[in-house]
């Protein structure tokens, strides 16, 4: 589902131009090709969902702070994905216009504004009520009206299911078995799952009572807050 988020790109533009090298030099170097995928990328204004501070620094290749000090942000999670993570993960989850989507950490509200022009209905979770009010912010700023940002903790029981869509904007020691629950028939959920230096992407697809995962690509993510750790893990 499509929204007028900026006009098309103008190469003459230092924004745009920068905007194009990011897709260009940062995105499709990562096995991004998906066409949809890609137009998305160019039509939502990512410099509009980063702080004022960070805004030069908007299509570099690296997680973005939101909030104070950068080293302490990214260390609560508090950040926004490397634009090439962010692309990868949207490009993977094979959206349709049809599908409900639930996202776990909306950060700034930049990925709940790309889910929401390829899917139906987004719904974002946002443990920090500060960062929950920027993120809706943004998203009614750039006019997006199928999503909505809800403060709340993805680690405990969320009544909205089911979805055709669930997204981890960050990383988790394993799956978390009480989000597979909440998948319709055919759902996807993706996360990444590890601990640093090593996490893979892992794509989880719902089958019935079955469900059948890949892990495509390696990646590191800042860690989501609250979910379980393995015994003895130190945060």
């Amino acid at each position: 589902m499509n929204f007028p988020l900026n006009s098309s790109a103008d190469k003459s533009d230092a924004l745009e131009q920068a905007r194009y090298n990011m897709i260009e030099q940062q995105i499709r170097t990562w096995n991004v090709y998906d066409g949809q995928t890609l137009d998305v990328l160019g039509r939502v204004r990512r410099e509009e969902f980063v702080p004022l501070a960070y805004r030069s620094l908007a299509f570099m290749d690296f997680e973005i702070p939101l909030r104070g000090n950068a080293e302490e942000a990214v260390r609560k999670g508090e950040c926004m994905l490397a634009p090439k993570v962010e692309a990868r993960l949207l490009q993977d989850l094979l959206l349709g216009p049809n599908d409900r989507v639930l996202e776990i950490g909306a950060g700034s509200g930049y990925m709940a504004a790309l889910l929401a022009q390829l899917a139906d209905q987004v719904v974002s979770l946002e443990i920090e009520p500060e960062l929950a009010a920027m993120a809706q912010d943004n998203l009614q700023r750039a006019g997006v009206r199928n999503a909505a940002v809800r403060v709340g903790d993805g680690s405990e029981p969320i009544p909205d299911g089911p979805f055709d869509v669930i997204l981890l904007s960050g990383s988790v020691a394993s799956v978390p078995q009480e989000l597979l629950a909440l998948l319709r028939e055919g759902g996807r959920l993706a996360a990444i799952v590890g601990e640093d230096p090593m996490m893979r992407m892992t794509l989880v697809r719902r089958h019935g009572e079955r469900f059948e995962t890949t892990q495509p690509w390696d990646t590191v993510a800042p860690r989501l807050r609250n979910f379980a750790e393995p015994s003895g893990f130190r945060f």
